[in-house]
């Protein structure tokens, strides 16, 4: 059962860490243009 009230909090802990980390990705404009990586990976480079 204590390992219960370490367990619990770290876990807590984790989760918020990781929707922070994914709210600040949003923000930074991450997620903002899907298909351009893809799309360029296709195209021929001409030196």
């Amino acid at each position: 059962m204590n390992h219960l009230l370490v367990l619990i909090p770290i876990a807590l802990g984790l989760g918020f860490f990781g929707l922070l980390a994914f709210i600040w990705s949003l923000k930074s404009g991450q997620y903002d243009d899907l298909d351009g990586a893809a799309e360029r990976i296709l195209e021929d480079e001409n030196p």
